[in-house]
């Protein structure tokens, strides 16, 4: 509970209280209005939480992982063209995470102000507001690298028990008004969407969704603790927040003749159905289940980047596992980033109303490309044509509904989110086409036909030995195919005797776990071309894995011991290795698209803040060299020069 539903579990803070805002207050609503805006809650989180999410999408489980990059790790295979939607969600996704905390967090320190003693000293003074926010935040994103596995253990108690406050305090104020029962009856739904009483008419389903913004997060966090489980737990969970919904529906319809009410600047239906005296117990459990929604969304954008740097889509960035498990990982840059991004949100907005503006545009995005993927999910997996179709024009229709009223929210706001979605969108693309431009025009030669030169290198007693080992860490290794920048490195830029050279290659597979390797020896015992198949959740620790695989092959009779007499470890038949780690710098003399030049420079740009590769690769404490070779893309462009006689 505290992992999944922590998002979705703290709408009822926000979701009414920015419906009523949007209406004009307390005064302007009517019963058929209150009852019609229930049934829209209500029926939005039946159809997409309920039917798409726990039914439909928790099918398309990649080894137990959701998630839009495991998805799209299912279906890839359908097309190339499946990794633009894969990309426009995960980037709106990681945005979705920059506001949850800023708009949660305020939402419930607003609560305050139902204080009397707190309204009699400070007032309606916002930056006494901005200021606590800021302080749970900055706590929030500086406890990160210390691991959250102790938190977590409470997260669901508490999660439990928050729940469990929302249906009760629902329970004892549905009696005021039993007439919102009707809200179960879409009829009513439907019918405010063209009732003159609703002035936003159908750019109403903007603020509606936001009770529903927690269902992409509960499909990504399968992972940790099952479908089953959530499938169990749901139903809890639904009852509870349904129950919350319709008891600040009956409050309001009970409350809309208080003159005194409708004067009430932000008035939250969420505090004010609260008993007497027990506003600031409300307030501190409405900022623990906030901190604890933010947590679950910070915990998840660091899955997310994860999973996009294995797929390739972003490039390498320092990853650190504080917990015993290695789902618990902490990206210092990810966290510094999501922290000034969310400060800088709250002291930009200020109030939880002008953030709820910027708030829903870009999950809505995340669910469209997420319905699309599932589509081809479905075909993959010999669902009948018609429900597959069903499936994509029923939710893509209504998705589609949300996001066009959700486009009202741009100039107040949802620029922001378009923007932050915009900016990782550029650097996951700059890093897709740039491994491609790559992959299209990079030189490649037969390592077989190097073989010759290899072996009469390794035995040339004239030659001091580089390194009894000598790896190379190489981005593609197909059959015998090696980049030509390697064997530039062993027999041009300097000449490396070793005993054995090892081309590693790692693959980053569509299973989330997987730990394989593959040997490929040429017929030889000098050469080693290793293949790392890693799932996209694994740690590339390439150091401890090459230490297993050698002592396989001494094992097995493949390799030569490499007795050391000279070691802290008596009896090493290990040698010393050296990874040699190829820098490369954009050529001159490169001919290719100036579009592709571009591209080809800002990743060389971007690479300069990702993580080094000896840290990626977990040899940093390894004998590490690294070597500049030009990077020659397409047709080398050549020179004429004329001699001057």
């Amino acid at each position: 509970m505290g992992v999944v539903y922590g998002d979705i579990g703290t709408s009822p803070l926000y979701v009414m209280k920015a419906i009523l805002n949007e209406q004009g207050g307390l005064g302007s609503v009517t019963n058929d209005f209150v009852i019609g805006v229930v049934s829209l809650v209500f029926w939005t989180v039946m159809l997409l939480t309920t039917v798409k999410y726990v039914i439909i999408a928790l099918n398309a489980d990649n080894h137990g992982e959701g998630g839009i990059f495991s998805l799209y790790a299912l279906v890839r295979k359908g097309g190339k063209y499946l990794i633009v939607p894969a990309m426009i969600g995960g980037a709106a996704l990681l945005a979705d995470g920059v506001l949850t905390p800023a708009v949660t967090v305020t939402t419930a320190i607003e609560g305050l102000r139902g204080i009397p003693e707190f309204s009699a000293h400070f007032g309606m003074d916002q930056n006494i507001i901005v200021v606590i926010t800021l302080m749970i935040l900055l706590v929030l994103f500086f406890i990160q690298r210390f691991g959250t596995e102790l938190v977590g253990r409470a997260f669901g108690p508490i999660m439990l028990l928050w729940f469990t406050f929302l249906g009760v305090m629902g329970l004892m104020n549905i009696p005021y008004d039993f007439s919102v029962v009707k809200a179960i009856n879409p009829y009513y739904a439907l019918h405010l969407l063209f009732s003159p009483d609703n002035k936003a008419g159908i750019f109403i389903l903007g603020s509606i969704f936001l009770a529903t913004t927690g269902a992409e997060a509960l499909y990504s966090d399968m992972g940790h603790v099952g479908k089953k489980n959530i499938r169990f737990s749901w139903p809890y969970v639904m009852a509870c927040l349904t129950l919350n919904y319709a008891g600040q529906a009956a409050w309001m319809i009970h409350s809309k003749g208080n003159v005194n009410l409708h004067q009430v600047e932000e008035l939250n239906p969420f505090f004010q159905i609260l008993p007497d005296g027990w506003i600031i117990f409300g307030v501190i459990f409405a900022t623990i289940a906030a901190i604890i929604a933010s947590q679950a969304l910070i915990s998840g954008s660091f899955t997310l980047v994860s999973e996009a740097i294995k797929l390739k889509l972003l490039p390498r960035l320092k990853i650190m596992y504080p917990g015993s498990s290695i789902g618990q990982m902490y990206i210092p840059a990810i966290n510094l980033i999501l922290w000034l991004a969310c400060s800088l949100i709250v002291v930009t907005f200020r109030t939880s109303s002008h953030m709820e503006a910027a708030y829903g545009l870009s999950i809505t995005v995340t669910m469209l490309m997420t319905t699309f993927l599932l589509y081809h999910y479905m075909r993959q997996k010999n669902v009948s044509r018609l429900l597959s179709y069903l499936m994509i024009v029923f939710f893509g229709t209504l998705e589609g509904f949300f996001f066009i009223s959700s486009i009202t929210k741009f100039f107040h706001g949802g620029f922001v989110a378009v923007g932050m979605a915009g900016i990782i969108l550029m650097v996951m693309y700059i890093w897709h086409r740039s491994n491609q431009i790559q992959e299209n025009n990079a030189e490649e030669v037969s390592l077989k036909d190097y073989l010759p030169q290899l072996q009469e290198l390794k035995d040339d007693k004239r030659i001091p030995y580089y390194q009894t080992n000598v790896v190379f860490m190489v981005p593609k290794l197909e059959n015998d195919q090696i980049g030509n920048q390697f064997i530039y490195s062993i027999l041009d830029k300097r000449l490396k005797r070793a005993k054995v050279y090892w081309f590693v290659n790692v693959e980053v597979t569509d299973e989330p776990y997987t730990r394989e390797y593959s040997i490929d020896m040429m017929g030889t015992d000098f050469i080693v071309q290793v293949k790392l198949y890693l799932g996209f959740r694994i740690s590339q620790d390439v150091n401890v894995y090459l230490r297993q695989i050698i002592h396989d092959l001494m094992r097995q009779g493949r390799l030569d011991k490499q007795p050391q007499h000279y070691s802290l470890t008596p009896g090493r038949q290990v040698g010393d290795f050296r990874f040699v780690l190829i820098q490369e710098e954009l050529s001159t003399v490169t001919n290719i698209p100036k579009w592709d030049r571009q591209i080809m420079q800002a990743r060389l740009a971007i690479k300069r803040y990702a993580v080094s590769p000896e840290r990626w690769f977990g040899i940093e404490y390894s004998d590490v060299t690294y070597e500049t070779v030009p990077l020659v893309l397409g047709q080398a462009r050549k020179t004429w020069l004329k001699e001057r006689t």
